[in-house]
């Protein structure tokens, strides 16, 4: 979080202009190695798009989202300005708080500031301070925020007097972390104190870390001393940040709500201690803004609601705090609301429909800027009993989806439904439930245990892992318990737990991590069977094709490789974790088939293409005796690569390219060599980083790297540099939500924000190739300017690290997935060492289809004459300056495509270890000339499909 010190402050600046004023501030923090020079335009660009003028002389200058790129650090430069500045929206600015942040820091301090806004004389005291001390202090008085919301409330609670009601209050405090047991004594020894209107009042600030108020309600009438008891609160108090809560305490008093709240709901009870009136109409409506209400949003909001003929309140939905007035702005930004919260926007009188219709549409509208549907529930536990069954799917009819494991498989369906789990809601003994849910989890873990050591390694067993520690996370453990102890039974308590937590992660707004959230739910079945007594079908002895809705990464480990030819799902994504360990383990995978799937009887005869991503139901006797000729030939050709698998890769007439294997693990090297690669072409080190809880150090990496290299025994190695972001994120590396993480904060991008991450794995790659080849690419570049950034932290580690303790044959490249890397070529090969090109990425940005979007993907094809064509490109400029170029994506690896791209002028293809031998046998099924025809009949096309019909023509 963002913070203020008198380090950060420089006092009595001069600007004629806001301009003037602006320029002083980027430098101040290029001065202060924060940004690099460029992030002044990104300064220019936000004012563009809206002022950044706060209230009381106070401006907030910040660059734009893409600006970020040019953030060295995150932090704060405070300019004051005693004699003014015009800005440019007439405003009169005495202080800049300018901020360079890698996410969204800005948003913390901008709440901080809020609370500074609504204090008087601020704006004269801003341009009199003397001292940086002073502005530093003046700006930081944030106020602590006492907790009121729905988990601190007990509502029916079972109680026979009011100090049990007491102490539930105190249970739920010290439930929520705010109080500990010390709290909870005290509260046990003190006297509830009657309010009047039978409400009562319990306060200690023993053992508080979070100010906050509990109420308990009784679930039957009762009294005290002749009082009634409605309910009791419960205050942790913490110096002045209770006084608010106390306040609307005595509000409720004053008003006739008091006596009707013990039969009240958590939100009507919520709404009264929010000070709503029982009169006052109330409207919900969700945040849809990717990075919530922040200032542009919120300005817009506020101008709505000024524009109605009543005065609006808003609140937070989950939070009990009070409504504020919708018509100030640093009020609505103080809520800090997020994307996926709902406000509560109430108005009274005859015209406040009308309000809040119009304040709603707005929220619904994105406030200014373009937003998309928020889907809290992407996944029930169980479909809908009235949702239409969907149409079958026709027989002898090839059914596209999304291809995730390539292969061909021929063979009857199995088809897996998911199976029902059915469990009491409630249960009487809260302490038997929770022994049973441990239990459960207990036996869950030894489950997961053993199927890691079957696993032996691997992406398997790094997966299964993972699920091994989900299972182990204390706060999934924490939430169950809670539920159970309010009465649900442990199956409830538990499902509970993990449906909220995987719809959290589903709440992100990215594929990626959408489809990550099935792991979570995964777990969470694994425990629910084990306490249903529920046991999934047993498979059919023979070969077979295994069809479910989805299925979870340990029942793909599960599948016996031996009978299951192939899987196709209903759902899911190539990202997804099952379809990784389906290619891991070599069973052809098509996820993303819709619902229709379902449809298959056990026993149809499926032919499934993981290549193309399609299946066909029922094939006839042409197609199928089709689909079995392609099969044998693919067969014979397996058995003939292998042998030959060692043999030096070229093409009939002795073209030598070569042919290199991608890897997602340093483990799997020796078995990359075994397959005969003549070395690693892509080595995805993200694997190290994602495998550990927080970020590994120098020794940790060099020991992983050095395992790869030594098992290449001078094979080249083609190590790409940390290729994290918004779509693959890291947990102790917390990045800010983005509306589309694919053309965000990601690859080199992201790793120049924090030189010295790169800088350590730059450095752990330098010195684990002592003595041995190494090449360092470069993921997601755009221009030479970021190869240039990396190049600067590399050669200064060549200058440092004696040669004697680091590879002195090194070689840095850069992917070419960027379409502007592409074309911008001949600039980078000059400078650069090699080129890779990304297919995968390379083809999504180039025809702005996602590849895993489970409607196009099938028209992310990397054969396209566009792609192509910046492949030509990227060759052409390359081989000028003698450098040379190599393929990572998928299309290496793809039949059609290989004499394409030799005759492109690829000088290497690098492919994932179990393609190694057939690439290696289809360059020896033409020579070069041939590749050169192909090359220049595909270039000559107009689509995609185009150039394969042309390419199957000849």
């Amino acid at each position: 979080m963002l913070t203020l010190s008198q380090d950060d402050v420089r006092l009595g600046c001069q600007a004629d202009d806001w301009r003037t004023a602006l320029d002083q501030a980027a430098e101040a923090l290029h001065a202060a190695g924060l940004v690099a020079p460029d992030y002044r335009g990104g300064l220019y660009e936000r004012e563009a798009q809206s002022s950044t003028f706060l209230g009381n002389a106070i401006a907030i200058p910040h660059g734009t989202a893409e600006s970020r790129v040019h953030v060295k650090a995150t932090g704060v430069r405070v300019l004051q300005f005693p004699d003014g500045v015009d800005w440019h929206d007439g405003q009169r600015v005495h202080v800049l708080v300018t901020i360079a942040a890698q996410s969204d820091e800005h948003l913390d301090i901008l709440r901080q500031l809020t609370h500074v806004l609504d204090q008087d004389g601020i704006a004269e005291r801003l341009p009199a301070a003397d001292s940086p001390g002073e502005i530093a202090g003046l700006l930081s008085r944030a106020v602590v925020e006492a907790r009121l919301d729905a988990e601190t409330l007990s509502l029916g609670f079972p109680a026979r007097d009011h100090r049990e009601l007491a102490l539930a209050g105190a249970a739920r405090l010290r439930q929520t972390d705010c109080v500990d047991s010390g709290f909870v004594a005290a509260v046990a020894e003190a006297a509830p104190q009657a309010l009047g209107q039978g409400l009562w009042l319990v306060a200690s600030d023993r053992g508080v870390s979070v100010p906050a108020l509990a109420m308990a309600t009784p679930a039957s009438p009762l009294d005290a001393g002749g009082e009634p008891v409605h309910g009791v609160f419960c205050l942790a108090a913490q110096g002045q940040a209770h006084r608010g809560l106390l306040e609307r305490i005595l509000a409720l008093l004053d008003s006739d709500a008091a006596g009707v709240l013990q039969a009240a709901d958590a939100d009507t009870l919520l709404a009264r201690l929010a000070g709503e009136s029982a009169a006052a109409r109330q409207r919900r409506a969700t945040v849809l803004n990717a990075h919530g209400l922040h200032a542009r949003p919120a300005k817009q909001l506020v101008q709505v609601a000024r524009a109605q003929g009543t005065a609006i309140r808003v609140r937070l939905a989950e939070g009990g705090g009070e409504a504020v007035s919708a018509t100030s702005l640093t009020k609505i930004i103080n809520l800090g609301a997020r994307r996926g919260q709902q406000l509560v926007f109430s108005a009274e009188g005859e015209e406040a429909e009308a309000a809040l219709d119009a304040v709603c549409r707005a929220l619904e509208d994105g406030l200014g800027e373009r937003v998309e549907p928020f889907d809290a529930h992407r996944e029930a536990l169980e479909p809908r009993e009235d949702a239409p069954a969907p149409a079958p799917l026709p027989a002898d009819e090839a059914h596209v989806a999304v291809a995730a494991s390539p292969g061909l498989a021929i063979a009857p369906a199995f088809v897996l439904r998911t199976p029902r789990f059915e469990y009491p809601a409630r249960a009487a003994d809260p302490a038997a439930e929770i022994q049973r849910l441990e239990a459960a989890i207990r036996q869950a873990t030894e489950q997961l245990e053993a199927l890691v050591r079957q696993a032996r390694g691997g992406e398997v067993a790094q997966i299964l892992s993972m699920h091994e520690e989900m299972l182990g996370d204390p706060e999934l453990h924490q939430a169950a318990r809670e539920g159970i102890q309010e009465g649900a039974s442990a199956e409830a308590g538990w499902w509970e737990a993990i449906d909220t937590a995987a719809q959290a992660q589903e709440r992100l707004a990215d594929r990626l991590l959408a489809e990550r959230a099935a792991d979570l739910r995964d777990v969470g079945r694994r425990v629910l069977g084990i306490l249903c007594r529920v046991e999934l079908p047993r498979p059919p002895d023979h070969p077979y094709v295994l069809v479910t809705d989805d299925i979870g990464p340990s029942d793909v480990a599960r599948l016996d490789t031996g009978r299951v030819r192939g899987l196709l799902t209903a759902r899911g994504g190539a990202t997804a974790h099952s379809a990784i360990l389906a290619r891991a383990l070599g069973i052809p995978a098509v996820v993303g088939a819709g619902d229709r799937v379902m449809t298959i009887d056990d026993g149809t005869e499926l032919i499934l293409d993981g290549e193309r991503g399609r299946v066909t139901p029922a094939p006839s006797a042409e197609r199928r005796q089709s689909a079995e000729r392609r099969l044998a030939e693919h067969r014979r050709r397996e058995a003939e690569a292998w042998e030959a698998r060692f043999a030096e890769a070229r093409t009939r007439d002795g073209h030598r390219v070569e042919v290199a294997s991608n890897l997602g693990n340093t483990a799997h090297a020796a078995d990359a060599v075994e397959r005969g690669a003549e070395g690693v072409g892509l080595l995805r080190t993200e694997f190290l980083f994602m495998a550990h809880a927080r970020e590994p150090d120098l020794e940790t990496q060099v020991a992983e790297y050095h395992e790869a290299l030594e098992a290449l025994d001078g094979r080249p190695l083609v190590a790409r540099t940390l290729d994290v972001g918004g779509d693959k994120p890291l947990p102790y590396w917390p990045l800010p939500q983005e509306a589309n993480p694919f053309l965000g904060l990601r690859g080199i991008r992201l790793s120049l924000t924090r030189p010295e991450v790169l800088e350590t794995q730059l450095r752990a790659l330098l010195m684990a190739a002592v003595g041995r080849p190494l090449r360092i690419m470069l993921p997601m570049v755009k221009d030479v300017a970021e190869f240039r950034a990396a190049r600067a932290i590399l050669d200064r580690l060549l200058d440092e690290i004696p040669e004697a303790e680091r590879t002195t044959d090194l070689q840095l490249g850069v992917m070419i997935e960027v379409p502007s890397c592409a074309l911008l070529a001949p600039s980078l090969a000059a400078e650069v060492d090699f080129f890779s090109v990304g297919t995968n990425d390379l083809t999504q940005y180039t025809l702005a289809i996602d590849r895993d979007h489970p409607e196009l993907s099938a028209q992310a094809d990397g054969l396209h004459p566009a792609v192509l064509r910046l492949i030509e490109m990227t060759v052409a400029a390359a081989h000028a300056q003698g450098k040379w170029v190599g393929v990572c994506g998928e299309l290496a690896s793809e039949p059609t495509a290989v004499p394409v791209l030799v005759g492109l002028g690829v000088d290497e293809l690098s492919v994932s270890a179990r393609q190694v031998p057939l690439v290696k046998a289809r360059l020896r099924e033409f020579d070069l000339d041939e590749a050169r025809a192909q090359a220049e009949l595909a270039l000559a096309q107009a689509t995609g499909e185009a150039v394969r019909d042309a390419l199957e023509a000849r």
